[in-house]
């Protein structure tokens, strides 16, 4: 299933460098009037399901643009055809494709494909994670105060102005903040220790599902708040040297998994 989804992931990156070669406008919007959708995330999603479709007729298919289909086998794909599509949208290299495949619920395979950066990022459940094939072990910090954290803001102007007000409890109390506007990329990073921990509200089951393995398998811990596990709520990945002091002021009032 790994082989397969990066495969895949190769195919669809393949079509949108393509893609971005020539014109590229927001073809519409989903949650706000930043939250943008090209044609070619569409475009991007339906090669996805075809290929996947093709190879594993029964499983099921969970993505971005709109699939959504349970599946007969236990096996279900969770897709992001596109992460990152504001950065697509004015050629910033920091997008990706996301496929993740999920046995009885739970992810055991994950790839983060981002060709204009050259990266991808694979991990298998209890066999580790890799960035172009070198193994990940996550970042050595061990106090928060030399801690690079990476984030990223929702798309509503309510969400905005209370992730703003987490963040001002962030700052003092971190090296910086880093917000580069693709969540599985960012979880990558992590993993690689490019950034040492990451946090995000309002994140999807495409967003995550890939790269919170990938982070996971390097040794990261990943959850949300007070032991829940990964949701729209909330997602913090970080060494666990890191995880209960960043925890910790997220979980400060007003926490960091509430508008």
């Amino acid at each position: 299933m790994l082989a397969l989804a990066l495969d895949v992931a190769h195919e669809a990156g393949g079509l949108l460098l393509r893609g971005r070669g020539g014109d590229v406008v927001a073809e519409t919007t989903k949650t706000s009037p930043t939250d943008v959708v090209t044609a070619l995330d569409r475009a991007s999603e339906e090669l996805v399901a075809s290929r996947l479709r093709a190879a594993r007729p029964g499983d099921g298919l969970l993505g971005e643009e709109g699939a959504d289909d349970p599946g007969t086998s236990g096996v279900r794909w969770i897709v992001d055809p596109l992460d990152g599509t504001v950065n697509f949208l004015y050629n910033l290299p920091n997008w990706a494709v996301s496929i993740a495949t999920e046995v009885d619920g739970q992810v055991v395979a994950g790839v983060v494909h981002a060709p204009a950066l050259g990266v991808t990022y694979t991990a298998a459940l209890g066999e580790g994670s890799a960035r172009n094939g070198v193994p990940l072990a996550g970042s050595a910090v061990t106090d928060l105060a030399h801690a690079l954290v990476a984030t990223g803001f929702g798309y509503t102007v309510q969400r905005r102005i209370a992730q703003v007000t987490v963040l001002t409890r962030v700052v003092p109390r971190v090296r910086d903040i880093r917000r580069m506007g693709a969540a599985s990329l960012d979880l990558g990073a992590a993993a690689a220790g490019l950034v040492d921990a990451y946090y995000e509200r309002g994140l999807h089951p495409w967003d995550h599902a890939a790269g919170a393995l990938v982070a996971a398998e390097a040794g990261l811990r990943v959850g949300g708040l007070h032991g829940r596990p990964v949701s729209n709520d909330l997602a913090i990945a970080a060494p666990p040297a890191l995880f209960d002091a960043l925890h910790d002021i997220l979980a400060t009032d007003p926490p960091a998994d509430r508008d």
